[in-house]
């Protein structure tokens, strides 16, 4: 780090265990305050509020001092996978300065990484660059993590306002693969305007086309971020995020193996069942998320809770472009 590089706390950091190519690895995730997400414009993400307006320079210095401050409360040796996310994407240069990405590699330096980016920033150079000062002859030591969240662009464009489409995450797929770097792809259950039963099927259909161009598939489940356009439809009734039933069915029948991290589980702005039924499927999907030992989503499934049967009846009776059935 520069020598008048002051150290400055990211907007979060925590230690944890991540499923990385098959192990299970102790990963250490930091989100980072940058320049802020060129695109902007996502239906759901509270995350384009969180920017840093400043010249160029400074960006960089205080990009830098965040870094600093994960090195001075993290020792390498308390973990073996890296985790970063910006607002937007690591590699686009204007959110995150190329100084930056030499300074993240750097720190990372001898250790797989993970960072998320938009497809279109996904280019041999930005690549290379990265791995310069990354790749020190560890195994799979770069992963780029693409929010698909659809492989539908009608529902990407309609839903989420994404900007992007499944072909440029092919391409995407391929150029990293080309560099030796893996792929993970985020999928979003239930943005706006889907019923259950579509988003459940969407889902479906989204991580069987997506699996032959992904090394791993995470899907989130949509929460309602202050600020956001999604959270204005929620106020007035006409959303209600998905049910941790529906989480379980699509990850319990997925061919391939799919982890999820259920944020905000069991809170009326998250997924959530009736509350009596939902910290035990929240652990259980948090628990296979890491294990994928399919016995504990077959488990939860077998909690009995009379909310299953609201569920089952909104799956049957929900329709297209009318408001939801429960809260």
């Amino acid at each position: 780090m520069d020598i008048m590089t002051e150290s400055r706390k990211p907007l979060a950091s925590w230690k944890g265990q991540d499923r990385y190519f098959g192990e299970v690895l102790s990963s250490l995730t930091g989100i980072f305050l940058s320049g802020g997400c060129s695109w902007n414009r996502c239906r759901m993400c509270g995350y384009k509020n969180d920017r840093d307006s400043c010249s160029r320079d400074e960006l960089i210095d205080h990009m830098k001092g965040q870094i600093l401050w994960m090195q001075e409360n993290y020792a390498p040796d308390e973990f073996q996978v890296g985790k970063i996310f910006t607002s937007g994407s690591v590699l686009d240069p204007k959110e995150v300065p190329l100084e930056v990405l030499d300074a993240f590699g750097e720190y990372f330096a001898g250790k797989p990484l993970i960072a998320e980016s938009r497809s279109e920033y996904v280019t041999e150079e930005a690549l290379s660059r990265l791995l310069k000062s990354l790749d020190k002859g560890q195994a799979h030591p770069l992963t780029i993590a693409i929010g698909l969240e659809t492989t539908d662009d009608s529902i990407r464009e309609k839903s989420i306002d994404k900007g992007n489409t499944f072909a440029g995450f092919i391409k995407a797929a391929d150029i990293a693969h080309d560099a030796g770097v893996g792929i993970k792809a985020y999928l979003m259950m239930k943005p706006l305007f889907l019923t259950e039963k579509e988003a459940m099927d969407d889902m479906t259909k989204s991580i069987r086309e997506v699996a032959p161009y992904a090394d791993m598939i995470s899907m989130n489940l949509c929460t309602i971020q202050g600020k956001t356009e999604l959270e204005h439809y929620w106020q007035k009734g006409a959303f209600r995020p998905p049910y941790l039933w529906s989480a379980l069915k699509v990850m319990r029948e997925a061919e391939v193996f799919v982890s999820c991290d259920p944020v905000g589980g069991g809170f009326k702005r998250g997924p959530h069942n009736c509350g009596a039924c939902d910290k035990e499927i929240v652990a259980a999907i948090n628990e296979y998320s890491v294990s994928a030992d399919k016995s504990v989503l077959d488990d939860a499934w077998a909690t009995p809770c009379a909310c299953k049967k609201e569920w089952e009846f909104v799956l049957e009776n929900e329709r297209s472009w009318n408001m939801p059935l429960t809260k």
